[in-house]
């Protein structure tokens, strides 16, 4: 484990708001994501299914979680499952999670070793309840093209208990995981401050011919040694007109002098993400019309983050911000006032030069979960980031920070990340 340990409270306290969410006499299992194969005998990074980390903070394959609040005994009112060390596991990885270790991790004081789920389910768990929750993958921006263990599991549990009713987890995660607890919040910032200390690292790196990849690898060397596993998704490094490729990945071409490059990257930390756009020059200075666009872009982004208030949701805030993208292309004459004006509202003109979302949850997941007509409240975590992309001009510009929603307006987790042209100029400039 890179990070600081994190009190078990947090995860104690999430539980306690999932079970909230049961019917009565009712058990929820979560199940670890899959170690997944590249090909020969290799293998991905074992990444952990967000939903039983949010409960648990266990972040080791082949783990389970069963709640079961109503449960007669209280001892299996929370059961956690982990995988056993054996010779051979702990001669080749290393020894995994002992008991005690993920009780003090969790908070739960009942823990048995996978090899036994399902006998301890069968015997003191399923045929007291009625209902069985389990998990599937309900993000609205999901694509799921390979079985996951979610869904092996789904098939077992119904071909083994047939006549039990089941049901969903998603919904009560994505109405309890939208807003954070204040730990949260603060693994989150401190997510951001990894990402700024990889900024400030290239601003001084950054030149012309320098290659898109070189710049990703100093920031992954600053996020590695502040303790955190890397990116919290692939990063986008582009320059030139990659700047306008919105999920531009492949960061293997060269900056010229004179170009921008688009950066969105983000570290993690503790399992948490941050998320960051900026939009530097090459040179070390920007054109007129890339300081044009640039402010452009920043008038949109400040005012967009006043808009995320309770007063709104998420559609309605993202039309609003659509008339101020209107209101900044037509000044920066992309679009024509009297077009905008006889526009179809169902296709507006806007989207020709900014295609996104201004914003998305933020958290576990770098697309966290939360319903989008739903009204923001103290404690979401919101990214802000609009951009204007212009192809013909090789201009695309992104400016993105995180936020928390406030009592009385928001906490921006990123103020502290230059973001002025000025200001990146000078540090760009810097001797």
């Amino acid at each position: 484990m890179r990070h600081e340990p994190i009190k078990s409270k947090l995860f104690e306290k999430n539980r306690k708001k999932f079970t909230k969410g049961l019917l009565s006499n009712s058990i929820a299992i979560f199940n670890s994501n899959d170690i997944m194969p590249t090909s020969a005998d290799g293998t991905m990074p074992f990444v952990q299914h967000s939903d039983i980390y949010y409960l648990t903070g266990i972040d080791q394959e082949e783990t389970i979680l069963v709640l079961f609040p109503d449960a007669k005994d209280e001892k299996y009112r929370e059961v956690l499952f982990v995988k056993e060390t054996n010779e051979h596991i702990k001669v080749w990885e290393g020894e995994k999670l002992t008991k005690e270790a993920a009780t003090k991790q969790s908070g739960i004081k009942t823990v048995f070793w996978t090899s036994q789920f399902w006998s301890v389910l069968q015997q003191f768990l399923i045929f007291p309840a009625q209902n069985v929750y389990l998990t599937t993958n309900e993000h609205t921006r999901q694509s799921v093209e390979v079985e996951t263990r979610d869904d092996r599991f789904r098939k077992e549990m119904q071909h083994r208990f047939p006549l039990h009713t089941y049901m969903r987890s998603a919904p009560i995660l994505q109405n309890i995981r939208a807003i954070k607890e204040k730990t949260e919040i603060e693994l989150i910032r401190h997510a951001c401050s990894i990402t700024e200390k990889g900024f400030r690292r290239l601003l001084s790196f950054v030149k012309p011919n320098v290659m898109e990849y070189e710049i990703e690898a100093e920031l992954l060397h600053e996020f590695i040694r502040n303790r955190s596993k890397g990116f919290a998704y692939e990063p986008i490094i582009a320059a030139g007109e990659n700047s306008c490729v919105l999920h531009y990945v492949q960061n293997d071409n060269i900056c010229k002098k004179g170009d921008i490059i688009l950066l969105d990257i983000g570290a993690e930390y503790a399992g948490y993400a941050s998320d960051m756009s900026r939009t530097i020059p090459v040179s070390g200075k920007y054109t007129k019309r890339q300081k044009e666009v640039y402010n452009a872009v920043l008038r949109v982004q400040r005012d967009a983050m006043k808009l995320l208030n309770p007063s709104n949701t998420l559609n309605e805030y993202h039309k609003e911000v659509g008339h101020l993208m209107e209101k900044e292309l037509i000044g920066l004459g992309l679009l024509d006032k009297k077009e905008v004006k006889n526009q179809d509202p169902t296709n507006p003109l806007y989207k020709q030069y900014f295609m996104h979302g201004t914003t998305h949850h933020l958290g576990i997941n770098v697309h966290d979960y939360g319903a989008f007509d739903r009204k923001i409240e103290e404690g979401m975590v919101f990214t802000v980031e609009p951009g204007i992309y212009i192809p013909k001009e090789k201009i695309g510009i992104r400016l993105e920070n995180d936020i928390v929603v406030t009592k009385n307006g928001y906490d921006d987790l990123m103020g502290n990340i230059p973001i002025e042209v000025e200001e990146i100029e000078d540090l760009m400039n810097k001797k």
